[in-house]
């Protein structure tokens, strides 16, 4: 990447994908844009292009936003080839015009998965993440009156880990970076986060095998390891979670295979 502007104004050439629906095939439009503050962030930036577009009588562009603090991951965009832009460790929303240079070209696209088809425009269609965390990506445990938190013993290195795969934000970077469109990060966030802790124990192997199974159902690719998600993440989600995900669902698949073993053997 070019070195950061330090113009207060910028003009810029937009290279945007524009689709009327899911089975409309989609194209790019240019646009451009002059006199843009750097101090804007990216989305302020759409919504005064917008502002241009329905002037000139046209239909301004979709896009998805919602707390625009980085917080939802509603703002899922891919920017010049990269999910979420250049800026490492952030979300669209909170990528600013000052990390782009006078007259570049900036080309937008939405999420680039089967699994995640486009609504229109740049909004694409990601409830499969939430079909995965239905499937399991919960404790059903009953936990009687609230504890004292000194009361729960858990090791301050799990406890961390924990919540650092808690910290996804699942707007699906993850699939937009990988070759594979894998949602291999995303799922073992949720698994991980509830595997290192006790409250998650008693439904863990059917946790694995549940949301596992569902994202093979929904479409997403499968992991090779190249780590292009963990750059991709916002919130740097780390690729350890896999192998935590990988290693519950092996241990979970052979309890499985066992009892269903043992129970021809008693039925025999």
């Amino acid at each position: 990447m070019s070195a950061k502007t330090t113009a207060k104004h910028i003009n810029i050439r937009l290279k945007i994908w524009r689709q009327e629906s899911p089975k409309v095939q989609g194209n790019f439009e240019e646009f451009s844009l002059d006199q843009v503050l750097t101090s804007m962030s990216f989305l302020e930036m759409l919504d005064v292009l917008n502002e241009k577009i329905l002037k000139s009588g046209k239909r301004p562009i979709e896009f998805e936003s919602d707390c625009r603090e980085g917080i939802c991951g509603t703002c899922s965009l891919v920017v010049s080839g990269q999910a979420h832009g250049p800026v490492k460790g952030a979300t669209t929303c909170q990528l600013y015009m000052r990390s782009f240079q006078n007259n570049e070209l900036i080309t937008i696209e939405p999420w680039r998965a089967d699994a995640f088809p486009v609504v229109r425009d740049l909004v694409t269609d990601r409830r499969a993440l939430d079909r995965i965390m239905m499937a399991g990506g919960y404790t059903g445990a009953k936990t009687g009156p609230h504890a004292d938190a000194n009361a729960i013993l858990i090791p301050k290195d799990l406890a961390e880990r924990a919540m650092d795969a808690a910290a996804c934000i699942g707007c699906g970077a993850c699939v937009a970076a990988c070759p594979n469109a894998s949602a291999s990060l995303f799922t073992s966030a949720k698994i991980a986060q509830l595997t290192l802790l006790p409250q998650g124990h008693p439904q863990r192997k059917e946790r694995a095998l549940k949301m596992v199974g569902q994202m093979d159902k929904e479409g997403f690719g499968s992991c090779s390891n190249l780590q292009e998600c963990e750059a991709a993440c916002p919130k740097k989600i780390s690729i350890q979670n896999i192998a935590i995900m990988k290693r519950e669902y092996f241990k979970a698949a052979i309890a499985a295979d066992y009892r269903e073993g043992k129970s021809e053997g008693d039925g025999a």
